[in-house]
């Protein structure tokens, strides 16, 4: 009895800490089920070929309180969101080096900062419309001016079309629309902290803090951390480990002069990006990214409640419309501003028409700092999911879609591009035609004029255009997958016609003109892949050209008669540099 009674005091020591391990069971469990709710919808999405992150949002949305109230530890879920939103801000910070930046063009920067004040404007104006202050009108504008990188290029990379010329402005418009995003996030989060003056104290304050933090950490990224991470290169564990903390360093160290969690992991991944080692942290961070951004669309969705949807659902529909159909409408008429052919601007315009996952961030950095209710953020994942599920579908039959509607875009056609480049509108059919420009064209071209023929090179990008004009090459600009196009400059008549566009679509359209008009020329095509070649050997080909073939083929050879000699490859090289400046 007296042990009994000695080991009395020690009970509600026994009882608090079985008490703290059933919580913990109970928080792991809590973890499990949602984790194991989210892979088994995501293999139903999977399997019914629809975006990953709508099956997310939908986990959300059944172990939130609406429905199997599951997910009742929000304190928990928020932080490990909060996480996976700052591996995925510090992993786009990576890729925000100068480099990348000076090489999006001209045309991009122009097409996409267009794009996101008519965007912006339209969006604001739509949502006044609907009822919302002008603070929350001009809120949702802005985030609803910017597309999902992750969607974007998953679906253009599983595609292979990243390098294709609508593919290339499309990511081009991507970086210039995460600059933006993140000089708006780094103004928000200046704005969280607390000031007792009017706006203009506001908006003076934030912008000091920021330049001071700039320079603070223009000075580290130029002379402290190239030497900290070159030396804990010497270990891949060491570098990520090291990666980690800066990225924590600053997402949690910022939030003491009233930046978000965003803001400080943005400006530690851009910290980093010329560093030299951010491709192999970002390979080695990504899977945490991916897994902790699978918790933040699953948050989203316990906060999309059937009360909410009902409230906002047809704001919801008028909103999502706008993305679907406005924003790619504003991206084409853009473009065609700046000379391209109404194919790019449409291809470029439904590859943008969802709502981005900075769009939330954004939304919910507005939240904490005070300007808009948390009651818009229902509505915003309504209009995620829609946009999200839509275009993913507009992006896969983008092309179809298009040849489908053309008819629709004719009133986007300018004045025949013919008498804007000085060709007559009569003209003789030339014995070549070349059908593309960059890169594989530049190089075709040196050959074609060694040939002593008639040729004529076309192309609906404006910029090989411009180069062709500097280097007075008989020029066209056009879409050849436009038979009344095809009409005009003759192509029936021609000997000989070199596509050197690896498109599926606008090769058989040519072919099938061709075949049409019984034309007798010898019809050489690109193809991207071995598969794609013997379709279109199938559609009557004459010859098809696989870059990747035939350039192992040709190397080959060179290596037979250059071999190990390093002197013997000088000439070549010459010959390279030289085509290569032309280009």
């Amino acid at each position: 009895m007296e042990i009994i009674f000695s080991m009395l005091p020690l009970l509600p020591l026994s009882l608090f800490c079985y008490n703290q391990n059933i919580m913990e069971d109970l928080l792991f469990f809590e973890i499990a089920a949602v984790i194991i709710t989210a892979g088994v919808i995501a293999l139903i999405a999977h399997f019914l070929r629809q975006p990953l992150i709508i099956a997310y949002i939908i986990t959300g949305l059944l172990v939130g309180p609406g429905l199997l109230g599951i997910a009742e530890s929000h304190e928990v879920f928020d932080a490990l969101s909060e996480i996976g939103i700052a591996f995925l801000l510090f992993l786009v910070g990576l890729h925000l080096n100068w480099r990348n930046i000076k090489d999006v063009g001209k045309i991009a920067v122009m097409a996409g900062l267009g794009q996101i004040i008519f965007t912006a404007a339209a969006g604001w104006g739509i949502a006044y419309w609907l009822g919302y202050d002008h603070i929350t009108s001009a809120i949702i504008g802005m985030a609803f001016a910017f597309s999902s990188t992750i969607i974007i290029v998953k679906v253009l990379s599983d595609k292979e079309d990243l390098d294709r010329f609508y593919g290339r402005i499309s990511v081009g418009i991507l970086i210039v629309q995460d600059i933006v995003s993140m000089i708006l996030l780094l103004g928000l989060a200046a704005m969280r902290s607390d000031t007792n003056g009017g706006i203009t104290a506001i908006i003076g304050l934030s912008l000091v803090k920021m330049a001071v933090v700039l320079i603070v950490l223009w000075f580290l990224a130029r002379f402290v951390l190239p030497h900290v991470f070159r030396y804990a290169a010497h270990s891949q564990e060491l570098l990520f480990l090291v990666a980690l903390s800066w990225c924590f360093v600053l997402a949690s160290g910022l939030t003491f002069f009233g930046f978000g969690i965003e803001a400080g992991a943005l400006l530690a991944g851009i910290s980093l990006a010329s560093s030299g080692f951010q491709r192999e942290i970002e390979t080695k961070i990504r899977p945490l990214r991916d897994f902790f951004l699978v918790i933040f669309f699953i948050v989203l969705g316990t906060q999309l409640t059937v009360e909410g949807l009902q409230e906002s659902w047809l704001s919801s529909l008028i909103l999502s419309l706008f993305v679907l159909i406005g924003n790619p409408l504003i991206i084409m008429i853009v473009l065609r501003l700046f000379g391209y052919h109404p194919r790019t601007g449409f291809l470029v315009g439904v590859s943008l028409a969802q709502v981005s996952e900075f769009s939330f961030i954004l939304l919910a950095s507005a939240i904490a700092t005070g300007l808009i209710a948390p009651s818009v953020l229902p509505m915003a994942t309504a209009v995620a999911i829609i946009t999200i599920a839509i275009s993913s579908y507009f992006l896969k039959y983008n092309e179809w879609m298009f040849d489908r509607f053309e008819f629709l875009f004719r009133f986007f056609e300018a004045v025949p591009n013919s008498e804007k480049k000085g060709i007559k509108n009569e003209m003789t059919a030339p014995s070549i035609l070349l059908f593309g420009y960059h890169d594989l064209g530049a190089s075709i071209l040196h050959a074609i004029r060694k040939m002593q023929e008639d040729y004529l090179v076309v192309d609906f990008d404006p910029t090989a255009i411009d180069r062709l004009e500097i280097h007075s090459q008989p020029h066209l600009y056009g879409d050849v997958g436009n038979r009344e196009f095809l009409d005009f400059i003759k192509a029936s008549k021609a000997k000989l016609i070199i596509c050197t566009i690896p498109d599926l679509a606008i090769t058989r359209d040519v072919i099938e003109y061709l075949i049409i008009k019984r034309s007798r020329a010898a019809i050489v095509v690109t193809a991207k892949s071995a598969h794609d070649a013997r379709k279109m050997y199938e559609m009557g080909a004459t010859f098809v050209i696989v870059p990747s073939m035939l350039g192992g083929e040709l190397f080959s050879q060179l290596l037979t008669t250059k071999k190990y000699k390093k002197s013997a490859w000088s000439t070549l090289v010459k010959k390279q540099k030289k085509m290569l400046a032309v280009k």
